[in-house]
């Protein structure tokens, strides 16, 4: 199975069991900035008991990796779970909406995308970006994240909310970084 109907196959048992999403991570900065190869597919998810239920219905079969224990512990804790194609290896990261403020703003921003053959959840790109500066920061520095959020930076230049930028990267402690995105997109 290709990255993209797992993708759509995901989307479909969460929307059948009306639980809200949206996708994050580098699918979505290669969506919204320079696109790079991933074999993850980070989806933010509400916390809801039923998406285990959901999954595991239209994921049992042997082609995937689903541990439906791990995934209740996760939820339990609100943190993350995955489900594995075994064929192809691509993987979806589920990581559980918290209640910080953070996550919250970015839920509620979150749009809706055309994209692999399907109508798509999809972080706002300014929470892209950010969501990005706290991974490099919390990696102690990650060229990677850095890069991806320059992507995100240089394509959504002029439509981003500058001010909501500023805001949250003071709020999350990467001021410093949105500033090195921000020159790094200059030249």
């Amino acid at each position: 199975m290709s990255q993209a109907q797992l993708l759509r196959e995901a989307i479909a048992a969460l929307e059948s069991a009306g639980i809200g999403y949206f996708l994050s991570g580098s699918l979505a900065s290669s969506l919204q900035g320079e696109p790079r190869a991933t074999h993850d597919i980070d989806l933010v998810i509400e916390l809801d008991a039923c998406v285990v239920d959901a999954l595991a219905q239209a994921f049992g079969a042997d082609a995937y990796f689903f541990d439906g224990r791990a995934a209740k512990d996760a939820l339990a804790r609100r943190g993350m779970f995955n489900l594995i194609d075994t064929t192809s290896g691509d993987k979806i990261d589920f990581w559980t909406l918290t209640e910080e403020p953070f996550d919250t703003s970015r839920f509620v921003r979150r749009i809706k995308t055309a994209a692999f053959g399907a109508d798509i959840s999809v972080s706002a790109p300014e929470d892209t970006i950010l969501q990005k500066l706290k991974w490099a920061a919390a990696s102690g520095g990650s060229e990677r994240q850095i890069r991806d959020a320059v992507g995100v930076y240089e394509l959504q230049r002029g439509i981003l909310d500058e001010e909501y930028l500023d805001h949250w990267a003071r709020e999350l402690g990467v001021s410093g970084i949105l500033d090195d995105v921000r020159a790094a997109a200059k030249s």
